[in-house]
């Protein structure tokens, strides 16, 4: 016999999963989370995990496979369950913080190795508004449904004098404390870039009374209500028939233990159903600004799995006060502030292409992210370059320049940009004192010579002073729509051509030089890092966003430029490893794509595929378009061919799907490609739509033979940001080879520098 509960399950289920089929199908329900999960230390397919979250949400909930402090929280490949966690992660490589995990068993253990239980996920349900497992050690289903800080658990326990809950605060300095039906506590785990009062405080609310209490100090199981120690936890439970459910409600903060109680009114007397519709109707509304018809279930699966993820980060840390108002912990200097605060991000991945997404999409989002950066400069002294919550050691470049210059220079408005053109101006003439990774390191040789020395001790000095020249013109152009002086403006002027300096002749390469002014010898174009980030010749070569026309004029002109933009498919995927002392997995990555020395899997070279515009052969750009979309990208766990890093790869695949890409934010153009789909409808701001038909599209039609923009045709190589903002109609006729009289003038050239810059 049924009972009510397991009925009451199966209606859930039913809400909350579409059925599937072509016509009843709507955005979310094409998204798998568990793209790019099957990855590893060795090799990247992503280094994703499966965010159970609401878009930027401030928490978001996983599954948890990995033990306690492995980045790898969650595996594809694993066999094991530990807890579903609060997570903050990022990345692996950055690791997580403000972390806690909650397990149902039917074993009085805490042990996250003990408590551990066997899965499949032919039993595991995997939305980004519902996660839904089967816990076969225990006999225990478990779902979870979030708002954007709190979730909603529901636990079905098979018939057990033991049904229990573990709750799991890490360690690092925890508390827990039990009290009615509540558990409360804070977690402090983290793995840097908080100050020294960081917490993350937790609220635990449970249907029913607890019949069985016990806290954990260290591993021991103690009789105490509460415990404040290096590792707390608790094990709370009661008896259970076969099919009775308990419910878990649940929030965080990081401001105080009242904020967290203030928190878990997003779900306070909310049923499970509610929050589980409220939360994919939400999802619905995010993707549903671009509508996508096409033949091919695999491409929808793919193309909404990517902006899944590009809508994840950066991660909202503000919250909501007793009266409704903005509030923030500050991550920068651990005081509670008013207004905005965004965070997990890394702006050397994301400001190719992942901002501009939102600045065309979402540019509501952007501007409360703006805010919020006013608010990190206010507190911190600097922008943030990698945020994660406040400021980390990594990577390299002062991209931040160029998300507050693309975000202004495309009409956002509503916070204090005079504070921000401080903030660039200061991040491109100081270092922080803690975290060399901000501002600029090594800028008093940039600012002197003109680039950063290969010879001086500052690594990855050719990728500095190239991404330097790059921000140095997002900080020109910005000031020229601030009104800022000429004198003011000179040196950010004359600096955006220092990529020049680091132009090798003899080898069409960028090259590191050497203080004296000589190159560095021996040169190897093929040994990643040393003067490149993550990277080699081949890849850091095109970084002169801002000025391709001033790269085909180093290089010798267009055939010239051509030839080497051929040759970096044609160049077998051979490396040198030297400086890492061992194949790193980007390297790995490039190895193993069959596409040469074509890195997709990593930032640097994602923008390549498209300077063929700039030298008149777009029919080269569409070609290798389709060949890295059709490749590169599947909706299964392994379906990304690198690391998906905060939403930019997914960002270049959204992009290119569209048929355009902003090679170089600032200059509010994109590059024009090929579209992947036979239909796309953008929802922009103010209403305005704009339909993206692609006629006689297929696999092998991959060409653009024609174009027309509003009806009439269009030549051009490139597309105006105002332009699209006005909606309207792009109809492209698709052909199966490559129509070599379309977008070969001048004027249908893309904008570089180069042409526009006088004295």
């Amino acid at each position: 016999m049924v009972n009510n509960s397991f009925k009451h399950s199966i209606s859930v289920l039913l809400l909350c999963l579409t059925t599937w089929s072509a016509q009843a199908a709507e955005p979310v329900d094409y998204v798998s989370t568990l793209v790019g999960t099957q990855s590893k230390i060795s090799l990247s397919t992503g280094n994703t995990y499966p965010a159970i979250a609401m878009p930027w949400g401030m928490n978001f909930w996983m599954p948890q496979t990995g033990k306690m402090g492995d980045g790898w929280a969650y595996t594809y490949d694993a066999e094991k369950i530990r807890g579903l966690k609060q997570t903050h992660q990022p990345s692996p490589w950055i690791n997580d913080y403000g972390q806690f995990a909650i397990m149902p068993t039917t074993r009085t253990v805490f042990n996250e190795n003990e408590r551990a239980s066997w899965f499949s996920h032919k039993a595991e349900v995997a939305r980004p508004y519902y996660y839904k497992v089967y816990l076969a050690d225990h006999d225990v289903t478990a779902e979870m449904t979030p708002t954007e800080r709190a979730v909603v658990m529901r636990f079905t326990y098979p018939e057990t004098s033991e049904a229990r809950i573990v709750v799991d605060a890490f360690d690092n300095g925890s508390f827990v404390k039990v009290s009615g039906n509540k558990i409360i506590g804070y977690t402090t785990k983290n793995s840097g870039g908080v100050p020294a009062n960081f917490k993350n405080y937790f609220v635990i609310e449970c249907d029913r009374p607890f019949s069985f209490v016990k806290t954990v100090d260290n591993g021991k199981m103690t009789d105490k209500t509460e415990v404040e120690t290096k590792h707390a936890g608790a094990v709370v439970g009661f008896e259970t028939k076969r099919g009775d459910q308990v419910t878990l409600r649940v929030a965080s903060s990081f401001i105080s233990e009242e904020q967290a109680i203030r928190n878990l009114g997003e779900v306070k007397g909310k049923s499970f159903e509610t929050v589980c519709q409220q939360g994919k109707n939400r999802w619905n509304e995010v993707l549903g600004r671009v509508e996508v018809k096409d033949d091919n279930i695999d491409h929808l699966r793919t193309f909404y799995s990517c902006l899944y993820r590009a809508v994840l980060f950066p991660r909202m840390f503000f919250e909501k006060g007793a009266n409704g108002e903005i509030v923030h912990y500050s991550p920068y200097n651990g005081e509670v502030k008013p207004g905005y605060m965004f965070t997990d991000t890394g702006f050397w991945d994301t400001f190719r292409s992942l901002f501009p997404l939102l600045n065309l999409l979402y540019p509501e989002m952007n501007q409360q992210m703006q805010a919020g950066l006013v608010n990190t400069y206010l507190e911190s002294g600097f922008l943030p370059e990698w945020a994660s919550p406040g400021h980390r050691g990594c990577m390299v470049g002062n991209n931040s320049a160029s998300i507050v210059a693309d975000a202004y220079l495309k009409g956002l408005r509503g916070y204090d940009i005079e504070t921000l053109w401080k903030a660039v101006v200061h991040g491109a003439n100081a270092v922080h004192p803690q975290v060399s990774s901000t501002g600029r390191l090594g800028f008093e040789q940039y600012n002197k010579l003109g680039y950063v020395p290969y010879n001086t001790g500052i690594r990855e000095s050719v990728a500095r002073t190239l991404e330097y020249a790059y921000d140095d013109w997002c900080i020109y152009q910005l000031g020229l729509s601030l009104g800022k002086s000429k004198k003011e403006l000179k040196p950010f002027r004359e600096h955006a051509m220092n990529y020049q300096k680091v132009f090798d002749k003899e080898s069409k390469l960028m090259r590191g030089r050497n203080a004296d002014g000589t190159f560095q010898s021996p040169f190897n174009p093929l040994k990643w890092g040393d003067a490149f980030t993550e990277g080699n010749a081949w890849h850091y070569t095109w970084s002169v966003f801002h000025d391709p026309q001033g790269l085909i004029n180093l290089m010798g002109g267009k055939s010239d430029f051509v030839q080497m933009l051929d040759s970096v498919f044609s160049v077998p995927p051979l490396f040198d490893d030297s400086y890492y002392g061992g194949v790193i997995h980007e390297i790995r990555e490039m190895q193993i794509m069959n596409m040469g020395n074509y890195a997709h899997g990593n930032q640097p070279i994602q923008h390549m595929i498209y300077l063929y515009d700039w030298a008149s052969q777009p029919w080269k750009t569409q070609y290798w378009i389709r060949e890295a979309m059709d490749h590169l990208y599947t909706a299964a766990p392994d379906g990304y061919c690198g690391d998906e890093d905060n939403g930019q790869t997914s960002a270049w695949y959204v992009f290119s799907a569209m048929g355009f890409y902003p090679v170089c934010p600032g200059s509010n153009q994109y590059a024009l490609g090929t579209p992947y789909f036979d239909k796309m409808t953008l929802h922009l701001p103010d209403h305005k739509t704009l339909e993206i038909q692609a006629n006689n599209n297929s696999a092998e039609a991959r060409y653009i033979g024609g174009m027309t923009f509003n009806g009439q045709t269009y030549d051009k190589n490139y597309l105006e940001h105002k332009d699209l903002l006005q909606g309207g109609r792009i109809e492209f006729t698709m052909q199966t080879t490559p129509n070599r009289q379309r977008g070969v003038s001048e004027s249908a050239v893309p904008y570089s520098f180069s042409k526009t810059n006088t004295k």
